[in-house]
C-alpha cells in the first residue's frame, strides 16, 4: 500500500529577504514567512499526519510549529538540513555559482557540501522514515537546496518547477516499494 510524503520548504526568512547564503547558519522566519506557513497550514486541514519531521534549523521547526498547529509531535533530524556551504555561509547570494555544473561541487573545497552529498542523505533519511510501518502520512519540513536535490533522485526539477521553488512549497510523493514517486507540486503564491 502506497504512503504519502510531503516535503515542504520553510517559510521565508531575514536572510532570505538580504539575499543571504542559508545553508547550516540560520535565521528567523519573517513576518512574511509566518503568513506563509500559516497559508501552508490550510492545505493540511484535511490531511491526518501521523508523523512529522524537520530539519535541525530553527527556521524549519518554526514553519512546521505554525503548520501543525502544534498539534503533533515531531523530530528533528540533521540530514533533511540544507546544503553545507561552508566558508560561504552568510555571505551574499551574488557569491554562488552561475553554472548548475560548477555549483554541484564548487562548496567542497570551502568546508561546505557537494549537490550529490545532499541528494544520498536525503535520499537515506526520507526512505529510513517511510519505511517505517506505521508511517503514512508524514511531513518533513526541509529547504530548498535539499528538498530540489531530493526531487532530483525521482525527477527533472527543471521540467516540474519553472523558476524557484518557492518558501512553503510543497512536493508530494507517494512512496511504495522504495520508490518515491512525485504526485504534486504545490507552489506558495506569495
Amino acid at each position: 500500500m502506497a504512503k504519502t510524503l510531503y516535503l515542504m520548504r520553510h517559510g521565508e526568512t531575514v536572510f532570505n529577504v538580504r539575499k543571504k547564503i542559508q545553508g547550516w547558519c540560520d535565521s528567523p522566519l519573517t513576518p512574511k514567512g509566518i503568513e506563509q506557513a500559516q497559508r501552508a497550514s490550510e492545505y493540511f486541514n484535511n490531511v491526518k499526519l501521523d508523523h512529522a519531521y524537520c530539519s535541525t534549523s530553527e527556521r524549519s521547526a518554526d514553519t512546521l510549529e505554525i503548520v501543525t498547529k502544534r498539534q503533533l509531535a515531531y523530530i528533528r533530524l540533521k540530514d533533511l538540513r540544507e546544503m553545507g556551504f561552508g566558508a560561504f555561509e552568510a555571505e551574499s547570494e551574488a557569491l554562488n555559482p552561475k553554472s548548475r555544473e560548477v555549483f554541484q561541487t564548487f562548496f567542497v573545497p570551502y568546508g561546505g557540501e557537494s549537490t550529490d552529498q545532499v541528494q544520498k542523505r536525503m535520499v537515506k533519511v526520507l526512505t529510513e522514515i517511510m519505511q517505517k510501518p506505521d508511517h503514512h502520512n508524514v511531513l518533513a519540513v526541509s529547504h530548498a537546496g535539499a528538498c530540489i536535490n531530493f526531487l532530483s533522485a525521482w525527477e527533472n526539477p527543471a521540467k516540474l518547477i519553472k523558476s524557484r521553488f518557492t518558501n512553503c512549497g510543497i512536493l508530494k510523493f507517494s512512496y511504495e516499494d522504495e520508490v518515491f514517486k512525485l504526485e504534486e507540486v504545490i507552489q506558495n503564491t506569495n
